[in-house]
């Protein structure tokens, strides 16, 4: 008997958002798999999010051969080429199954591009990676040092969770981070950031649920009033859940920079497959 494979997604973060010839090159390389590209010339990072386990390791070839990470200058912390690679299970599927393709996904890139990978998920978190990387933590597959061109890679399973950003005038970035800080929580991983000549509270909200675009963008005003940190705009990175939306009224969509159409659902309902 046949059995359907289980259906992830995968939300790859390239150390590249500003060459347009190398971010339509990956895009191709997502096919019909590609649900959503987010690109940002100051992060100098892009967001392609996926669906399935084949779109990843395209895309992952195509940047390694095509980036080098030593000419890379960019205000998001970033250690790779390839820098996260999530797997994340939807309707149908499991985290069992977001750790098998992570565990194979890893597997498979030290072996045919030997670029160390450290991975993450029921055992330790991303941010856990990011400080322990090649000093207390060693890499899960592939060589012990970073691969010269691309770096490393952190490849995860995870539940759903929101990249968000949350735009404010500020008297300094020290005023910024002090807000990032209140605002940090269990749910929400925080960066206080200076974006060109603005200035961002970059967020992670990995219990969406718990605190969504609308939570956290009223405690930055919140928290921002005491130092004058003003919100000014918000701004979605790649796509949320249906259910997290659902949670919020529509009257505010539009200001939180949320739409029907930026859903997980929508864009695999939207999505067409190649034929069998």
């Amino acid at each position: 008997m046949c059995h359907d494979a289980p259906v992830l997604e995968c939300v790859v973060n390239i150390s590249e958002g500003r060459d347009e010839s190398v971010l339509a090159e990956l895009a191709r390389a997502g096919g019909a798999d590609l649900l959503d590209v987010h690109r940002d010339p100051d992060h100098h990072r892009a967001v392609f999010t996926l669906v399935g386990t084949d779109a990843p390791r395209r895309i992952a070839s195509r940047a390694i051969s095509s980036i080098d990470l030593r000419r890379h200058t960019g205000v998001h912390p970033r250690f790779g080429v390839l820098d996260v690679v999530p797997f994340v299970p939807l309707e149908g599927s499991t985290m069992a199954d977001a750790v098998v393709a992570r565990d194979e996904f890893s597997t498979w890139l030290s072996a045919t591009a030997d670029v160390p990978c450290f991975r993450y998920g029921p055992e330790r978190s991303l941010p856990d990676v990011r400080r322990g990387a090649f000093t207390t933590l060693e890499p899960d597959t592939g060589p012990r040092l970073p691969h010269p061109t691309a770096g490393a890679c952190a490849v995860g399973a995870r539940e759903p969770l929101i990249a968000y950003n949350v735009w404010v005038t500020a008297p300094d970035l020290a005023a910024v981070r002090r807000v990032a800080a209140a605002v940090r929580s269990p749910a929400v991983r925080t960066l206080g950031l200076a974006v060109g000549n603005r200035y961002q509270v970059s967020c992670n909200l990995v219990e969406p649920l718990v605190s969504g675009p609308k939570a956290v963008t009223d405690a930055v005003r919140a928290h921002g009033a005491a130092c004058d940190v003003v919100v000014t705009g918000c701004e979605l990175v790649g796509l949320l859940p249906r259910q997290v939306l659902e949670s919020i009224d529509p009257d505010e969509w539009a200001r939180l920079d949320l739409a029907e159409d930026r859903t997980i659902e929508a864009r695999l309902a939207a999505r067409t497959p190649p034929p069998r």
